[in-house]
């Protein structure tokens, strides 16, 4: 890529960088750094979080419509990226856990429906667990988003000062306020201005995308814990 430098001389965007200040040139790399590592959080959870959806609309189908417990836990293995089928998951081995102990009686004196509290007090806890590390797993690479957005713009502004700052000592130092000597650090200066905004605005509207998209999957794994141990709770209750 070749721009026209200072002077009309024309060369590439890597002279352009060496012949900056080493300040602003360091600041220009590391929001560069900030930009690229954004748009790749960006476009990644996008894809995880499309497939997310996907998946767990066709695992609400088959937990509505399936009528055995088992079934509906062999047609979830194949949907890793659902947050519901995990957190499902979780609890259907739990359960597996509950029935081996019913088949093992407890201590003496303990009753029946001893046993079914503590189960079901065990399998809430264990799809609670779940459904906390399934939200983090959601939320995974938000918290570089919303570093880049809070600080990227101080950066940017950092370079500007510097290259605002370099300007006044090349006036001190030739003694002369000529658009030779102040171009090249107001230049700097507005470069690193703009590459802050630029680093930032992308990663604070895919923030807040994002963190929209992913409460409204977490109020819907919420109701979907709530209703899976409703439905344990009412089976397990005409057992006892």
């Amino acid at each position: 890529m070749n721009i026209e430098l200072l002077g009309g001389e024309k060369g590439s965007l890597l002279q352009y960088m060496l012949s900056m200040d080493p300040v602003v040139a360091f600041v220009l790399v590391l929001l560069l750094f900030f930009s690229v590592m954004s748009w790749a959080i960006i476009i990644y959870k996008y894809r995880f979080l499309k497939k997310a959806g996907r998946q767990s609309r066709i695992f609400s189908r088959f937990f509505r419509e399936g009528s055995r417990l088992d079934q509906i836990y062999q047609a979830s293995l194949s949907l890793s990226h659902s947050p519901l089928a995990e957190t499902y998951r979780a609890g259907y081995r739990e359960l597996i856990k509950i029935g081996k102990n019913r088949s093992n009686p407890g201590p003496e004196g303990e009753n029946l429906l001893t046993e079914e509290i503590r189960g079901m007090d065990n399998l809430s806890r264990s799809v609670k667990g779940a459904e906390a590390d399934q939200t983090m797993r959601l939320e995974r690479a938000l918290g570089f988003l919303a570093t880049t957005g809070s600080i990227c713009p101080f950066i940017g502004l950092f370079g500007t000062v510097w290259g605002i700052m370099s300007t006044f000592k090349s006036i001190g130092i030739t003694g002369q306020a000529t658009l030779a000597v102040v171009a090249p650090g107001i230049s700097e200066a507005l470069v690193a201005t703009a590459a802050g905004l630029a680093a930032a605005i992308p990663a604070v509207v895919g923030y807040n995308y994002y963190t929209n998209r992913i409460n409204r999957m977490a109020v819907e794994l919420a109701n979907f814990v709530n209703e899976f141990l409703n439905l344990v709770e009412r089976n397990l209750s005409k057992r006892v």
